[in-house]
């Protein structure tokens, strides 16, 4: 079996992507091989995809998106001056931007 030396970006961004589930690491690993070989691209080693995981899902953690801050108002749990952070909200970290391929 070869294994990737780097990672493509459709492949990070579906990491990515599935780090934000709750999908186990062996079946994350599944998904990107079956997407790698989809694509044409040589398959990612398991060591690497968990690393990425919990990357991912370190950048993840404690981030709030438009969506939840939207519904947390109109649901009464927060107030409307919580609209306010939306203006200032920035784009949600992404392992793409912080890899160097």
């Amino acid at each position: 079996m070869r294994c990737a030396s780097h990672f493509s970006l459709r492949l990070l961004d579906e990491v990515d992507r599935l780090a934000g589930e709750s999908v186990p690491i062996a079946e994350i690993n599944r998904r990107v091989g079956a997407k790698a070989q989809r694509l044409g691209v040589t398959r990612p080693s398991y060591e690497r995809v968990r690393q990425l995981v919990h990357e991912a899902r370190e950048l993840h953690r404690g981030y709030v998106s438009a969506l939840q801050i939207h519904l947390e108002v109109v649901t009464l749990q927060r107030g409307p001056r919580h609209y306010e952070k939306l203006l200032s909200l920035p784009p949600r970290p992404r392992l793409r931007d912080r890899k160097r391929l």
